[in-house]
């Protein structure tokens, strides 16, 4: 599972709370930035795996460089054929992010020297409403 959202969280009950999905931006101009978004990742690991990874996400720009690189940890443990599989949730709040230009952006996880493609991110220029569609200075409809 990977996606980018409004919120998320875990409740205590276990279940995950995901609020606004979106998989599109749209700015004024360029550089832009979005004040707020999380970055949600879901691994399901082997049931063979045990110990502590290492792993890099990056964002990257339209041609394939990092705007933002975020690195971490988690901690898997080996699972027995009568227990679920070791499962590691990611909820990473992102703040400030700036997207230099218009384009696809991807995050990528890099994890035991694999490169995992995320979720896409299009951000793309508003277009400038035209003078037939907006409202009239009493407020009212033309």
């Amino acid at each position: 599972m990977a996606l980018l959202c409004e919120e998320a969280r875990t409740n205590p009950d276990g279940k995950l709370d995901i609020h606004g999905v979106f998989n599109d931006l749209f700015a004024p101009g360029f550089p832009a930035q979005q004040p707020r978004m999380v970055l949600v990742l879901g691994i399901e690991w082997d049931r063979e795996d045990d110990g502590r990874y290492k792993f890099l996400i990056d964002l990257e720009d339209p041609a394939g460089r990092p705007v933002l690189t975020l690195d971490g940890h988690t901690d898997v443990d080996r699972r027995s054929p009568e227990r679920p599989p070791a499962r590691t949730r990611l909820i990473m709040p992102l703040e400030q992010v700036v997207f230099p230009q218009p384009g696809a952006y991807r995050c990528v996880l890099r994890l035991n020297n694999t490169r995992i493609q995320g979720p896409a991110l299009h951000v793309m220029l508003t277009e400038a409403r035209s003078s037939e569609e907006l409202p009239t200075e009493s407020g009212g409809e033309t």
